[in-house]
């Protein structure tokens, strides 16, 4: 009985520091959504375009540096995708952001991503 109490208390602890690792992996959108945000006058009017070395693609190379794996790249890709779902007058100029400024997400991103 006690050795099935001590496997019970591994597989606990197992689950339990996968579920902290995975945590850990995902991007938050709070994170993504800042960063799109420095590029709001575009987003919003289509107007000025971003050019490499703005703030605007200076926060697109940062976003391009949170998705240095796949998770995150997924994480990534799903955030951008409920911006472009919940702005979607707008995402037209939230996908193209990332040409704009020469940097590559590593996912393309149009109406039917699919960030899996």
């Amino acid at each position: 009985m006690e050795g099935l109490k001590v496997v019970a208390a591994t597989y606990i602890l197992m689950m339990m520091t996968t579920s902290v690792s995975q945590a850990a992996i995902a991007i938050d959108c709070t994170t993504v959504t800042a960063l799109i945000s420095a590029c709001s006058s575009f987003v919003t009017f289509g107007a000025p375009d971003p050019f490499p070395g703005s703030p605007c693609c200076q926060a697109m190379a940062s976003l391009n540096n949170l998705s240095d794996t796949l998770e995150q790249r997924q994480s990534v890709c799903r955030c951008i995708m409920g911006l472009i779902t919940s702005y979607n007058p707008n995402a037209t100029a939230i996908a193209t952001l990332p040409g704009f400024c020469g940097v590559s997400l590593g996912f393309t991103i149009d109406p039917n991503t699919d960030c899996n």
